[in-house]
């Protein structure tokens, strides 16, 4: 896989090498849809889903109103931004769609291709966590420089994730909080992703060994629950203390585990889409929410005093 990757990576540098001197004007052109291919290691899942729907429909009335930006690549083009939109038209039996055509390296490819795609409504921890790394090892990669001391790379390191954090609009512990669900097992990923099992203590899990993740998973499914904040702080301390096994796994999940909201409560952007407007950004969602039980708290207070 890596060997292909290096080599396909190669293979966009040769076709952009062919395309210097060229002038580099931004206009739009159609391009004929088997002559587009997705983003490599696209961290984004593109959903045949309601959304979707809506969006053939518009494609199918109104056509494309926003072209895709692609690069060149040895066999056509390489979707940046527009993964959605080339699929409704795919759906809606177009030959071809609008997209803009920018002669760009890998690097910043990444970087657009990611800030690009953050706008959707719905990104799942996953998609967003593998996003945020591909993004973080993009900077990192720009700004490498030979001459730089230990502590210069480190100030590096540290200015690159506060750039992610900002871009994204979260705290720089956040986008690291993310970063480290990478190191799940995808069958774990998933578990965050549908609700099973709260962010937090997915990121201490996150430390276990990959033998250790599927012993996890094997408990989980014979206990049939996920650990809680605390259960998984306990697994990953018996972790790095190297006496985690089956007995000391199956003896922490068997417990009765303790009501904790911060922990077992999880709102999906999927779930909460159908009372949103579609223009509303996360912030605003999540502002609009806690009004609305700020709202029924002092509502409840009143008929509590009465």
């Amino acid at each position: 896989m890596e060997k292909e990757t290096a080599s396909k990576k190669q293979k966009c540098g040769q076709a952009r090498a062919s395309l210097k001197g060229l002038p580099q004007v931004e206009a739009v052109v159609r391009i004929p849809l088997d002559r587009l291919h997705p983003f490599l290691d696209h961290p984004f899942k593109v959903r045949d889903d309601a959304a979707m729907q809506e969006t053939i429909e518009s494609v199918k009335t109104y056509g494309v109103l926003t072209p895709a930006i692609v690069r060149p690549v040895e066999d056509g083009y390489e979707i940046i931004s527009g993964h959605r939109r080339c699929r409704a038209c795919e759906l809606a039996g177009l030959p071809d769609m609008p997209a803009i055509v920018r002669d760009i390296d890998d690097d910043t490819a990444t970087i657009l291709m990611v800030d690009s795609n953050l706008q959707r409504e719905i990104i799942l921890p996953s998609e967003k966590a593998k996003a945020y790394k591909m993004k973080l090892e993009a900077i990192k990669r720009q700004g490498a420089r030979n001459d730089l001391t230990s502590d210069q790379v480190g100030q590096k390191l540290k200015w690159s994730v506060e750039r992610v954090a900002e871009e994204a609009g979260e705290s720089k512990s956040q986008v690291q909080r993310y970063i480290r669900l990478t190191e799940l097992k995808p069958e774990l990923q998933e578990m965050v992703d549908t609700g099973k099992m709260a962010m937090t203590p997915a990121v201490e899990l996150s430390y276990l060994k990959p033998k250790e993740q599927e012993l996890l998973l094997e408990t989980i499914d014979s206990e049939q629950a996920t650990p809680s904040l605390s259960q998984a702080q306990r697994i990953r301390k018996l972790s790095q203390l190297g006496g985690l096994n089956e007995d000391t796994m199956l003896s922490i999940m068997s417990e009765q585990k303790k009501p904790d909201l911060s922990s077992n409560i999880v709102l999906s952007g999927e779930k909460l889409s159908k009372y949103f407007p579609r223009s509303y950004t996360p912030a605003q969602v999540e502002n609009t929410i806690f009004k609305l039980l700020d709202s029924w708290l002092l509502k409840r207070q009143r008929s509590q005093s009465r």
